[in-house]
């Protein structure tokens, strides 16, 4: 059956390429992917395989096997784009048509590869044993996240998803391996916001005012020591500030400066603490010098913990489709975060990664960097890979 599958994906590779560039062309921002759905159902459509939408944006097409059963697979893919302006000669051909707006982050190789993926799976419905649901979700870039919109819902509970299965373009892995670990496999994600208020005045009169950016500037010295003094070192934690505003012109002291930033963790219990350290030392800060603060914490994605049944299949099909040397069992979590982990809040289920990178597609850039890209050559491995976990 994998040869079988390998096959159908060649068969249909050139396909999968020019849907991806068409997607990568036309980006939609997040809840805003009314044309991708659009197109998506339209693929569907063609392929005879019904669809349901639980949400505005999106949809989950369904196969049913010819082989009777009650089990039920769910295969996932992200289908919104960044607010990114894009750069990249490799990809001049094909680069986003939307300003502004681009798939940075792979979206559309996922996409793309999930229709193929559909294809090769109708072609061998009558050998399927049970249901298959093929999920393009929304939003997976924005809070609250699609992932956690669509469980919401209880539509896969009334139809009883056994498992579900997620993969991601890895621009730190080579094009043609995959990657994967048991249990936590990627961080949770929370944003924060801060306001430092102080008293506004002349930059020549300083003395008279409470300078807020004086007191950011500190605030974000400080930010650092909660994972270098406050965090055990063997406790996986990023905090980081991502954005900084404030001032209106050089010789003005303004009255405040906000700042926006995220925070990773692997753990409840070291988020909790990362939360209180972040008022505690705006707090501080600003009681000190006489201003003041606000401080909002949204708590976001949880992490991604695979199950253990999950991931062996995923690196049982993976070694039946690739030599030894590209199946890669993960030492450490990735600190990236991702909704996928709504799902396996519900359901057992593995999230892994296939590699994108390459000098010759120039693919190594990190997600969401301006130049990122993925190598063609994912998809002769995430295809076949991921079309094969239904029958593994």
């Amino acid at each position: 059956m994998h040869s079988r599958i390998a096959k159908l994906a060649k068969k249909y590779f050139s396909e999968t390429i020019e849907t991806r560039r068409y997607l990568h062309q036309n980006p939609e921002l997040s809840f805003n992917e009314f044309k991708t759905t659009e197109f998506i159902e339209s693929r569907l459509m063609e392929l005879g395989i019904p669809y349901d939408k639980p949400l505005e944006t999106g949809c989950v097409g369904i196969i049913k096997g010819g082989i009777e059963s009650k089990r039920v697979i769910a295969l996932r893919a992200d289908i919104d784009a960044l607010p990114i302006y894009e750069e990249g000669i490799a990809k001049q051909e094909f680069i986003s048509k939307i300003e502004g707006v681009a798939h940075c982050c792979g979206h559309d190789a996922h996409t793309a590869n999930l229709l193929t993926v559909a294809r090769i799976l109708s072609d061998l419905k009558d050998e399927i044993k049970g249901t298959v649901l093929l999920v393009f979700q929304p939003g997976e870039e924005k809070l609250p996240g699609g992932g956690k919109l669509l469980t919401e819902t209880g539509y896969f509970q009334k139809l009883g998803v056994d498992a579900i299965y997620g993969i991601h373009t890895s621009p730190m892995h080579p094009a043609g391996s995959v990657a994967t670990k048991v249990g936590p496999l990627m961080a949770s994600t929370s944003e924060f916001e801060v306001e430092i208020i102080g008293k506004g005045g002349h930059a020549a009169r300083a003395h008279e005012t409470i300078d807020p950016i004086v007191l950011a500037s500190q605030y974000i010295n400080l930010v650092q020591t909660i994972a270098s003094r406050n965090v055990d070192p063997t406790e996986p934690v990023v905090v980081t500030i991502g954005k900084v505003e404030g001032g209106s012109a050089h010789n003005i002291i303004p009255e405040k400066v906000k700042l926006w930033g995220t925070a990773r963790t692997l753990s409840p219990i070291t988020e909790n603490l990362v939360v209180e350290k972040l008022e505690t030392l705006a707090k501080g800060i600003t009681e000190a010098a006489g201003g003041n603060y606000k401080f909002q914490f949204n708590r976001g994605y949880p992490a991604v913990i695979n199950t253990e049944n999950e991931t062996e299949v995923v690196l049982k099909a993976a070694g039946k489709l690739l030599s030894e040397d590209k199946v890669i069992q993960l030492r450490r979590p990735v600190m990236a975060g991702e909704d996928f982990a709504f799902y396996q809040k519900e359901f057992p289920g593995a999230f892994f990664f296939v590699g994108s990178a390459s000098e010759e597609a120039d693919s190594a850039y990190p997600w969401h960097h301006p130049k990122y890209n993925v190598d063609d050559r994912f998809f002769e491995t995430a295809t076949p890979l991921m079309a094969s976990l239904i029958f593994e």
